[in-house]
């Protein structure tokens, strides 16, 4: 059965009709619909463009495909409609176009340096395997490649580049020709500049961007995916380093306490910014919308601008349509604006995927 549905269309800002018909949109009116929400505020569901389903808090890789299906549902049931999976030690393509499950667009594994990264999750390979490994993974995933760009160096004392800048490089193109795009965790001011001068596609975390680079990636189109509920864990893995990497504890905290400031630096460049949680490690899942609003509330940016990284804005990026004529039948009905006041995003009233009634 065909779906109405009225109310305030979001960025647009006017009252329309939408039908949806299956898993599509439409304009035009369909007889014989049934109105499941007349007044409110649409927009196209949330996204969380940085999120591990195959990753349970506290980092544990999962084992299973129900498990996968789990943590996939604790993010729609939160209004996530969209998901990119952002590294998975567990493979689930089987999920991919699953009828009551987020639409996904997802990374093979991580691509990590030898023991310097977290046990379990990535494919932990050395310089000359970077390239090759890299291939694997892009054809593992649906379009993306996820590298880590730097993690702690335990005889640095703090954190470095994961690999030469040469072979840091020819992992985007090795991505590129794969036909998948890259994305890089980076913490560090030297493995961002690296990444971002060979043309990654987007920056994960990037607490080390500096503002020539903001400028770099602005002209670029580079993406910038802050994960800020996840940079407020600094402090406490910090308090655990420090006694034997007393710099790195430093760091990190120096990386987290300018963190704001890089994110509205970037915002206001014109740099592409997309909200993701990274949701598994030390995030739970479903926490779109508290990112959101940490991302207004100490980033500064304003309230549209977060809503259509969490919503319209991500989703065109990650190929997924939104409230168009033909797009897909993903939306959600806010009973307030939440331009005014965005901690309604915490409370939808309806919320529908591929043209089913969730709520």
């Amino acid at each position: 059965m065909a779906l109405h549905v009225r109310g305030v269309l979001l960025p647009e800002d006017e009252v329309r009709d939408i039908w949806l018909v299956g898993d599509r949109v439409t304009f035009e009116p369909v007889a014989g619909a049934e109105t499941i929400a007349d007044g409110g505020f649409l927009i196209p569901g949330l996204t969380d463009a940085h999120c591990h389903i195959g990753i349970a808090r506290g980092g544990t890789p999962i084992t299973s495909l129900d498990q996968a299906r789990e943590l996939a549902q604790a993010n729609r049931d939160a209004g996530v409609l969209a998901i990119r999976d952002a590294g998975s030690p567990y493979p689930y393509p089987e999920l991919d176009d699953a009828p009551d499950l987020p639409r996904l667009a997802r990374a093979g594994r991580h691509v990590a340096p030898p023991k310097r990264y977290l046990r379990g999750v990535g494919v932990e390979v050395g310089a000359a395997e970077v390239a090759a490994t890299v291939a694997a993974q892009a054809d593992a995933g649906n379009g993306w490649v996820k590298l880590v760009g730097d993690w702690i160096d335990r005889g640095v004392g703090d954190l470095a580049p994961a690999w030469d800048p040469e072979t840091m490089t020819a992992a985007v193109r090795a991505a590129h020709a794969a036909g998948a795009r890259a994305a890089v965790h980076t913490f560090s001011e030297s493995a961002v500049e690296i990444m971002v001068r060979a043309g990654v596609d987007s920056v994960e975390h990037g607490t080390g961007l500096s503002l020539d680079l903001i400028d770099v990636m602005a002209r670029q189109g580079t993406a910038l995916i802050p994960t800020m509920i996840n940079i407020r864990n600094f402090g406490g893995i910090a308090d655990q380093a420090r006694a034997k990497f007393p710099s790195y504890a430093d760091h990190m905290l120096a990386l987290r306490d300018r963190f704001p400031e890089v994110v509205r630096a970037a915002h206001q460049a014109g740099v592409p910014i997309y909200v993701g949680t990274d949701a598994g490690g030390g995030i739970a899942h479903g926490l779109a919308a508290e990112e959101m609003l940490v991302l207004h509330e100490e980033a500064g940016m304003p309230a549209e601008a977060v809503l259509a990284a969490a919503s319209w804005q991500a989703r065109e990026w990650l190929g997924f349509p939104g409230l168009v004529e033909g797009g897909l039948a993903d939306l959600i009905v806010y009973p307030e604006d939440p331009r005014r006041d965005l901690r309604v995003v915490r409370s939808p009233t309806r919320v529908v995927l591929r043209g089913r009634v969730l709520r």
